[in-house]
């Protein structure tokens, strides 16, 4: 029950967004609107202030850090290989893969908090640190190839590899912004949480899951099922301290992230089908992350 609610306001804050976006004049069109503030500004800012702020500290967290890494790099493996199952598009499993291996990183950094306090808070600046990039070359690769777009140039180009890895370079060099700089980009990233989530719930739509809905169950359980059974072995199997235990596996069983839709839209995916995957994967982590969270607990 403990866990269940330090998850509720955060999904709170998407039902608010579901509801504004149906009952209220904000409208659709306002939504899109905000999707792309938070995309291409607000989460790239909270991105690179997070993982300034906190000292990385790569070499003590290895463990950590690449346990994070085996979570992602086992969804970016598995969804790649249903490519090659029976009767599947290639562009609507283009579209789709990302949804499989990517994470919610405003649901994320806003639980990181309430379950380990600061040190949670850098420590998932760590993993978004080593795993967006990770993600983002994994979910712009297909889509490039599908489309023919030039794959460096669409790397080049995405403000959330831009942010992490210039925020990540950053902290290395252990740069500090000064605090003029430095108050008014938090203040900018904050405002990237309550309307990140809150367009993840104004976007949620099922509709065009039934164009595939074998490819969106194998996505959808390799997001909800199979990672967090990895990042629960692998907290235990490496034996992490407590804390860095809860991070990684509520790190496991996010919702894939709500951006996936953005991208496969720009690159000329199937948005309709990814929109209806990140949807239900939001739904499915309401009860997913509790109880992936009361599994560690059990298991220890």
């Amino acid at each position: 029950m403990s866990q269940l609610l330090l998850l509720l306001p955060d999904f709170l804050l998407i039902a608010t967004g579901y509801l504004l976006c149906r009952h209220t004049a904000l409208d659709r069109s306002i939504w899109d609107g905000v999707e792309k503030l938070v995309y291409y500004l607000l989460f790239p800012v909270l991105l690179f202030t997070s993982i300034v702020r906190q000292p990385l500290e790569p070499g003590a967290l290895a463990g950590f850090a690449g346990a994070g890494v085996a979570v992602v790099a086992t969804g970016i493996v598995l969804a790649f290989a249903l490519r090659h199952g029976p009767g599947v598009d290639p562009l609507t499993h283009a579209s789709g893969a990302q949804t499989a291996f990517r994470f919610n990183s405003y649901v994320g950094l806003a639980l990181a908090e309430r379950l380990a306090g600061m040190d949670g808070v850098a420590w998932q600046a760590l993993l978004l640190a080593v795993c967006v990039p990770l993600c983002n070359v994994a979910a712009v690769w297909p889509l490039a190839r599908q489309s023919g777009q030039p794959f460096g140039s669409e790397l080049l180009r995405n403000p959330l590899i831009v942010a992490t890895v210039a925020g990540l370079l950053a902290n290395l060099a252990g740069l500090r912004l000064p605090e003029f700089a430095a108050i008014p980009l938090q203040r900018i990233g904050a405002a990237a949480l309550p309307l990140g989530l809150m367009a993840v719930g104004a976007g949620l739509q099922m509709g065009a899951l039934r164009q595939a809905p074998v490819l969106a169950t194998a996505f959808l359980a390799i997001r909800h099922a199979v990672l967090p059974a990895v990042g629960i072995a692998l907290a235990l199997g490496l034996g992490l301290p407590a804390g860095q235990q809860l991070v990684l596996v509520a790190f496991s069983a996010l919702p894939t992230a709500s951006s996936a839709y953005v991208l496969a839209t720009r690159m000329g995916g199937h948005g309709a089908f990814v929109a209806g995957v990140v949807s239900l994967s939001t739904l499915l982590a309401m009860p997913g992350l509790p109880l992936a969270l009361a599994a560690l607990s059990a298991l220890r």
